[in-house]
């Protein structure tokens, strides 16, 4: 049963479709992506499948009863009212039907008023509102309401605190605990995951596993979005199409979709360029006044292929930067405190050039703090911070992007911190971090938070350095902006040391990571963010912590005591990572040649059945060495199918012995 439908819908704003035509179903147990460009239409589509915004053209089809719940990305603020009575307010339908439940209960305490029909028909309602909040978990939402708001990380002394006092970001957190404890039909939600850490995005991946209704959700989070939808809608100039599957499949499909579009629209680019070149030179001569007319038609009937300028391919490279000596930072014994809770606890670490280093950690752990240390934005502490040689810190922090200010446009700032070589690209690189057309003359003084914090990183990576400390730095970017950021650090032959909340992100740039926990020693771990949790697994099944993090446990005060107080790490865990990632090269390597073998037998049946449909044609037999021809080309192509087929089932065994 569909609970929602989007049949023919579509919408204008003045001369632009937004939207064209565009049907789309969620049913019970449906759990879509809406993905897309930034500026295409994603949010606006929301809100027309919500009822908030009608439609110039189409249907939106809602089942009769059917309870759908919107979750915005922003804006969303509780002035009145604690944490605890906010979520409560997700149960307040039952209790009206309580209420309504104790009037039908007065109403057969006086049954002498009532003919039997009446009565039979209060019984029923009665009876449907004690099913009703039976089935609802009502009675125990207490216990709902403590794990929805500790899944998204509310600890309960935050309970009982005004909701008024809560960030903006918590106050989102705190709105889409509500919608989670609303167990709507449908919930529509715009970006969930913007203001939550890894922690609570997967929690929030179980609790979407589990729910029971419709889900429609847009992220940047491609890691979420692959462990929690099967199909994906995209909105591409108006258009929405489906495609069945998981994120990942989705945009492998689209990669090939879109490769053949760049193809066509370069090949259209040409033509253009070389029917205008014509009609230049040959305007003003009379002989060829008919074929430039012809021409000047030809241009005007063409139908243009637009690519949106957040799927122009873009890449980004640093500016060159002095070579760092080998080794980058040293710290020694590092403590800080914020009054007489102690955060870091003699804490010594050694960092090397090249070396791309995650710090993981629930909130309080002192991950940013840590990242300010290092970064030289906090001096208030005990130890030594030592840099090596020609060391160069370029720092980004949401705090710090959010103090920018300047009367100067957003192009203006861009392009006085712009080197040379990317100047040709600029328009591009603002485009890419979703500053586009109008929003490029906006004075810095108004942009909000988020904007600001990505011109900050834009402005960051345009600067010369080979220490880059980023703390959150993908947290307002899209997903075309993130693999941007993505491909360019992982070109970055500098150091990086991050805090970010996106684990697609973590695994493919750290080659390091560093766990921190509260109350708790810190733990250098090597290889990606997935080596680290399939090792912390496997920890967490041996049973127990190392004797330095058994020593740190004591009275909540971190003992930071590494594996190796050099820094250096465990020479066996180095070899252990190594050799792991050896491993997954090679199967790597594996399943590409088994792909390119699976690709190659499509082409080879392609061409067998062109062959043999040839043959099939009686005229085929009247020139014998034609047919002779094409049965030695079938022959050919068969003795390469038992082939391709015997050395994919030989990289299947390797792939096997390696698993």
């Amino acid at each position: 049963m569909a609970f929602i439908q989007l049949s023919g819908v579509s919408l204008s704003f003045g001369a632009r479709d937004i939207i064209s035509n565009a049907t789309l179903n969620l049913q019970n147990g449906s759990r879509a992506a809406l993905a897309g460009p930034n500026g295409t239409g994603k949010s606006t589509l929301m809100k027309i499948a919500a009822g908030i915004i009608k439609p110039d053209a189409g249907e939106v089809i809602v089942t009769k009863g059917a309870r759908v719940v919107y979750l915005p990305q922003t804006g969303i603020r509780y002035p009145e009212g604690t944490v605890y009575e906010i979520a409560e307010e997700a149960f307040s339908r039952f209790k009206r039907l309580l209420e309504e439940q104790e009037e039908i209960g007065c109403a057969l305490e006086a049954m002498g008023d009532l003919d039997e029909n009446q009565m039979e028909r209060l019984i029923e309602a009665h009876h449907q509102i004690t099913e009703t909040v039976e089935a609802s978990g009502y009675w125990r939402r207490e216990e709902r309401i403590a794990e929805v708001l500790r899944g998204l990380d509310f600890k309960p002394q935050d309970f009982n605190r005004p909701a008024a006092d809560l960030s903006g970001g918590w106050q989102m957190r705190l709105a889409l605990a509500r919608v989670l404890l609303e167990d709507p039909d449908v919930m529509l939600l715009d970006e969930p995951t913007n203001y939550l850490d890894l922690e609570a995005r997967t929690w929030l991946e179980g609790f979407l596993q589990d729910y029971r209704g419709a889900v429609l959700l847009v992220s940047h989070d491609r890691y979420f979005l692959d462990v929690t939808v099967r199909e994906v809608y995209e909105l591409f100039n108006g258009t929405l199409t489906r495609y069945v599957g998981t994120y990942t499949q989705y945009e492998t499909r689209r990669a090939q979709e879109l490769d053949a579009l760049f193809e066509a629209w370069e090949r259209q680019q040409e033509e253009i360029q070389r029917i205008e070149d014509f009609i230049r030179r040959f305007r003003y001569k009379e002989s060829k006044a008919p074929q430039v007319q012809s021409r000047i038609k030809m241009l005007e009937k063409m139908t243009r292929i637009e690519i949106p300028e957040g799927m122009k391919r873009i890449h980004f490279s640093f500016p060159p930067a002095p070579r760092s000596g080998q080794a980058v930072v040293r710290l020694r014994d590092i403590s800080k405190s914020y009054g007489e809770r102690l955060v870091i606890d003699r804490f010594s670490l050694d960092i090397e050039r090249g070396t791309k280093l995650a710090l993981v950690g629930p909130n309080g752990a002192g991950k940013s703090t840590l990242m300010r240390i290092i970064a030289g934005a906090d001096v208030v502490y005990e130890g030594s911070v030592v840099y090596g040689a020609n060391v160069s810190i370029g720092y980004f922090s949401q705090e710090s992007a959010e103090r920018m200010e300047s009367d100067s446009t957003v192009f203006d700032v861009a392009e006085a911190s712009c080197p040379p070589h990317l100047l040709p690209k600029l328009n591009n690189l603002l485009g890419a971090f979703l500053f586009r057309g109008d929003d490029l003359e906006k004075p810095v003084s108004v942009l909000s938070g988020g904007e600001r914090s990505r011109l900050a990183l834009l402005i960051l990576l345009m600067h010369p350095s080979n220490l880059l400390v980023l703390d959150e730095p993908t947290n307002h970017l899209d997903l075309t902006s993130k693999d941007i950021l993505l491909e360019a650090l992982r070109a970055f032959e500098g150091t990086v040391i991050f805090v970010s909340h996106d684990r697609q992100f973590l695994d493919e740039l750290a080659d390091r990571v560093l766990e921190l926990s509260c109350g708790r020693a810190p733990k250098l771990h090597y290889g990606n963010y997935a080596y680290y949790l399939e090792k912390k697994v496997q920890e967490e099944g041996q049973g127990g912590s190392t004797v330095e993090e058994r020593k740190g446990a004591g009275g909540g005060v971190q003992s930071v005591v590494l594996e190796d107080p050099t820094g250096s790490g465990s020479p066996q865990a180095a070899r252990s990572w190594e050799e792991e990632k050896a491993k997954r090269a090679r199967l790597r390597k594996l399943k590409k040649r088994q792909e390119d073998i699976s690709a190659r037998l499509e082409e080879i049946a392609g061409e067998k059945r062109r062959l043999e449909s040839e043959l099939a044609r009686p005229d085929v037999y009247v020139d014998g060495a034609r047919t002779r021809r094409i049965l030695e080309q079938i022959a050919g192509l068969e003795e390469e199918v038992e082939q391709l087929n015997n050395e994919w089932l030989e990289l299947e065994d390797s792939a096997l012995n390696l698993v």
